[in-house]
């Protein structure tokens, strides 16, 4: 079984041994329900199909097809008849702590999917690192952890560097610039990633990245595919997440230490990311952790697939 522990839409990813990667080798023919989780996740058929559902918009995932799903996305999984894919899932701070990581890992929502016929060489570097950290994961060698991690950290740097330097971030940019601009954009959003519970006027931001205001604005949005605010806004929900679950806080408490103005800005905002109010997400985390087995075939659920 996957998924362990679903209370509401929010599920717990339980990882073994201090040891931040989850991996399955999944084969069963279920469905799972609405869900999304603070863990990040990247799936991979190995036979037949699979059908994966983000925010409401249906991707059919091909054998070797790789999906990077970041934490906090909601999302859908159905399966065929047969089949088999690796999925795993991992503790996001263990990529937060690696300078860069905390604001490049934003480019990929609310997911990426990379092949063989959008990228070739791509695809099969990465294809081969999850592989790797398969045999890794499901070996006997001593430091197998420590090589599944190793494959892993080299999968998001050749990810991210791909990325970032792909043509629509930089039409407007002189290749022997781009990685200065990456550097100045990658500075800024770690000042907001510091300073996102305060107030961060856009002169700040742009004295940073050395431009006018106008020029940073459009410049950020450009390379960093959302605008400086809405950015600034993801990382005041992600820190106000991790206060919901403190049953010492209040609402209004997790409001004013998130950076919100106000508690009815604080609801709306939150539940336009999350789909859940704030305090719908605090209940959701109380002491009562009931464990929701998967939805077998013909069994009735609510969906969100697409025609």
């Amino acid at each position: 079984m996957m998924i362990e522990i679903l209370n509401g839409v929010v599920e717990t990813v339980a990882f073994r041994e201090q040891f931040g990667i989850r991996l399955y080798l999944n084969v069963e023919a279920e469905d799972y329900p609405i869900h999304w989780h603070t863990a990040g996740e990247i799936i991979m058929p190995l036979e037949n199909i699979y059908t994966v559902v983000v925010n409401d918009i249906t991707y059919v995932l091909n054998p070797g097809d790789i999906m990077i799903l970041p934490s906090g996305e909601i999302h859908q999984l159905y399966a065929p008849d047969n089949g088999k894919r690796i999925i795993l899932q991992f503790d996001s701070s263990m990529l937060y702590q690696l300078k860069g990581f905390d604001s490049s890992f934003h480019l990929f929502r609310p997911c990426l999917v990379i092949t063989s016929d959008d990228n070739y060489e791509l695809h099969q570097k990465l294809k081969q690192l999850v592989l790797s950290m398969k045999e890794e994961y499901f070996s006997q060698e001593i430091f197998k952890e420590a090589s599944t991690y190793s494959h892993f950290i080299q999968f998001f740097v050749t990810l991210g560097r791909n990325h970032l330097k792909q043509d629509n971030h930089f039409s407007q940019v002189k290749s022997s610039k781009q990685h200065i601009y990456i550097e100045k954009f990658l500075e800024v959003c770690h000042y907001i990633n510091q300073h996102c519970t305060e107030e961060i006027p856009l002169d700040k931001l742009a004295d940073i990245a050395g431009f006018s205001k106008f020029h940073f604005a459009r410049m950020f949005k450009q390379i960093m595919g959302i605008t400086y605010y809405n950015y600034l806004i993801q990382h005041r929900i992600l820190h106000a997440e991790n206060l919901l679950i403190d049953p010492k806080l209040s609402i209004m408490d997790v409001a004013m230490r998130s950076g919100f103005g106000s508690l009815p800005t604080f609801n709306r905002v939150f539940k336009s990311y999350k789909k859940c109010t704030p305090s719908e997400f605090k209940n959701l985390h109380g002491v009562y952790t009931p464990t929701i087995l998967p939805i077998k075939k013909g069994q009735t659920m609510k969906s969100h697939v697409t025609s």
